[in-house]
């Protein structure tokens, strides 16, 4: 028996001040689209922006349901909008961002398991790593340099 030990890097801007003028202008995107989340059960809403390798930029935010199952994550309807509209064109980076109306989240919060797989499938699909910027209530922006830093051992369709 061996022990595998897994590791990640990650930054941490102290906030949007100090990223690029293109990733400052994403994760203002995101920011905007909280506002248009559909969040009447959890009051957690998630503003997400894509932009492409070609420098267009999709948007998407939460859309709850009253079935919990049915709904869709932030990142997956920026996703798939991209995906809908120019899926031949890789996805470069992902803004999320989230702000939940009963508390303050001062941390940035990662996607979900099942945001991790889509985002998983897209750099799979594109042969790209995709950059995820995360924001919450605070100050601080986190940039991570590809879903597989947060989805070791993912799955993909190289097992089918």
């Amino acid at each position: 028996m061996k022990t595998v030990s897994e590791s990640f890097e990650y930054k941490i801007y102290a906030s949007s001040d100090e990223m690029s003028k293109a990733d400052a202008d994403l994760m203002a995107q995101a920011i905007v689209q909280l506002d248009n989340a559909y969040a009447p059960y959890s009051q957690f809403h998630v503003g997400a922006a894509v932009r492409l390798v070609d420098g267009s930029v999709y948007i998407g935010s939460n859309q709850e349901n009253a079935s919990y199952p049915l709904c869709m994550c932030g990142e997956r309807v920026a996703l798939y909008n991209a995906g809908a509209n120019k899926p031949n064109i890789a996805v470069e980076s992902l803004a999320i961002t989230i702000k939940n109306q009963k508390m303050s989240i001062d941390k940035p919060v990662s996607p979900c398991g099942a945001c991790r797989q889509v985002i998983s499938e897209y750099e799979n699909r594109h042969q790209h790593r995709i950059r995820i910027l995360l924001k919450s209530d605070g100050p601080e922006v986190y940039e991570l340099n590809s879903v597989a830093d947060i989805l070791p051992l993912g799955f993909n369709g190289t097992f089918l």
